[in-house]
C-alpha cells in the first residue's frame, strides 16, 4: 500500500531532507516496498504549487534525491506509490495539484463509475486513472461550493464518499502554502502524527554501519509531521480514525472527528 508524508513548519520555509532521505524509515527507504511512483509537492516562495514526480521507485530516482535535498517550503507532501491496479504512469503518480492545493492519498475507494457520475463537469479536471485523483477533484469541488472553506469541503466530500462508495482506506494529506490537513479513515490503515512544535532534541540518526546524520535545518525548527508509519524512534502518535487534523500558519493544531471509525 502507498505511503504518505506531510510536514508543516507554519510560515517558515524549511527543508525536509531528514524525513525524505535520511531517517531510519525515510520515504526513500519505504519506496523499496512501494516502487510504482515517487512524488514531492512543495510551494515556491510566491506560493505556487511545485509538483515533481516520476513513475519510478524513489530509491532509484536521482531527481527525487536531489529535489528532497534542495527544496524549501513551509509545507510538504511526499508519496511513494504501490499501484492498486491502475497503470504505472506519470498521470497516476501522486501528488496532484488543483486550485493552489496539493493532495496525496493512501488507500482504495471503489465504484469509480458512480464517483465519476457524481463529479459531473468536475471530472474534466482529472487527467489520470486513479481513484485518488477523483477523490481530490470531488474535494476541490466541495471546497469551492463551501466558499473556500477547506475543512467544510473535505467534510462534505468525505461524507458523500462514506455514504455512497465502498472504501478500504481514504487516508490523505492536503496542503496549501501555510496550512496542512490530514485525514485517517477508516481504521484500515494507520496515519501517525509527530508533534515537534516544541523540539527538545535535534533530529539525529545513526545507521547500523555507524553513519551519523543530523538535521541542522529542522532539528530546532518547530514543525508537525504526518506519515503512514513512524519514520524514526521519536514519539509518534496514531491519529484516531475519522479524525481530520489541521495545522495552520501559526502551527496551531486542531483535530475534529468528521466520520465514524
Amino acid at each position: 500500500m502507498c505511503r504518505l508524508f506531510g510536514l508543516s513548519a507554519g510560515s517558515r520555509r524549511v527543508r525536509a531532507t531528514f524525513w525524505l532521505l535520511d531517517a531510519p524509515d525515510s520515504l526513500r527507504e519505504q519506496s523499496h516496498a512501494n516502487p510504482d511512483g515517487t512524488g514531492l509537492g512543495t510551494f515556491s516562495a510566491s506560493g505556487d504549487p511545485v509538483i515533481e514526480k516520476q513513475p519510478l521507485a524513489g530509491f532509484d530516482d536521482r531527481d527525487f534525491a536531489r529535489e528532497a535535498r534542495d527544496r524549501t517550503s513551509s509545507t510538504f507532501v511526499a508519496h511513494v506509490r504501490k499501484s492498486s491496479g491502475t497503470p504505472v504512469a506519470q498521470a497516476n503518480t501522486h501528488p496532484f495539484a488543483l486550485d493552489g492545493r496539493i493532495f496525496a492519498h493512501n488507500g482504495v475507494v471503489g465504484d469509480i463509475e458512480r464517483l465519476e457520475a457524481h463529479l459531473g463537469a468536475a471530472l474534466q479536471r482529472v487527467t489520470g486513472d486513479t481513484d485518488s485523483e477523483r477523490v481530490f477533484a470531488l474535494t476541490s469541488a466541495e471546497i469551492a461550493r463551501a466558499g473556500g472553506d477547506v475543512a467544510a469541503g473535505i467534510t462534505a466530500a468525505m461524507g458523500w464518499i462514506a455514504s455512497n462508495l465502498p472504501v478500504m482506506s481514504a487516508n490523505f494529506v492536503l496542503v496549501t502554502p501555510e496550512d496542512l490537513w490530514a485525514l485517517r479513515w477508516p481504521a484500515t490503515h494507520e496515519l501517525y502524527v509527530l508533534d515537534r512544535r516544541s523540539p527538545d532534541a535535534p533530529l539525529r540518526h545513526e545507521s547500523a554501519a555507524g553513519t551519523r546524520v543530523t538535521s541542522d535545518h529542522l532539528g530546532e525548527v518547530p514543525s508537525v509531521v504526518v506519515a503512514s508509519e513512524p519514520l524514526d524512534a521519536d514519539d509518534w502518535r496514531l491519529l484516531e480514525p475519522g479524525t481530520l487534523l489541521h495545522v495552520n500558519r501559526t502551527l496551531a493544531l486542531t483535530e475534529e472527528r468528521i466520520l465514524g471509525a
